[in-house]
């Protein structure tokens, strides 16, 4: 079986980042909508994500377990993290339908029509 390709690499990576939660909110960093962009390069990760909110007490170590949750891919050797709050985090915009759905984000019209 041969190198995973890119986009595998990616989809791997995103898979390893949904175990990592938000202990506050309970949902994982992907289903929040915190990470905005995945890239591979040489086995380096690197990896553009937000936090709830620029204050968040837990952010140092959601980040930290970020980095380590993706390096246990054997494909990678290093992770790069980049916080940004541009965009901020907005739950009605970043989160899955089913966290806004959990979160009351989404009245019975928004979701007879899908969203």
């Amino acid at each position: 079986m041969g190198e995973p390709t890119r986009e595998e690499l990616i989809e791997r990576i995103r898979e390893q980042l949904s175990q990592v939660y938000d202990p506050e909110i309970g949902f994982n960093v992907i289903e929040l909508g915190l990470v905005y962009d995945i890239q591979v390069n040489d086995g380096v990760a690197e990896i553009t994500m937000t936090l709830t909110t620029p204050f968040c007490p837990y952010g140092p170590a959601l980040i930290e377990q970020c980095k380590l949750t993706v390096l246990d891919l054997p494909e990678i050797t290093d992770v790069k993290i980049n916080v940004t709050f541009d965009p901020p985090w907005d739950p009605r915009v970043h989160a899955s339908d089913d966290v806004k759905l959990l979160l009351g984000l989404t009245g019975v019209q928004g979701f007879l029509s899908g969203g």
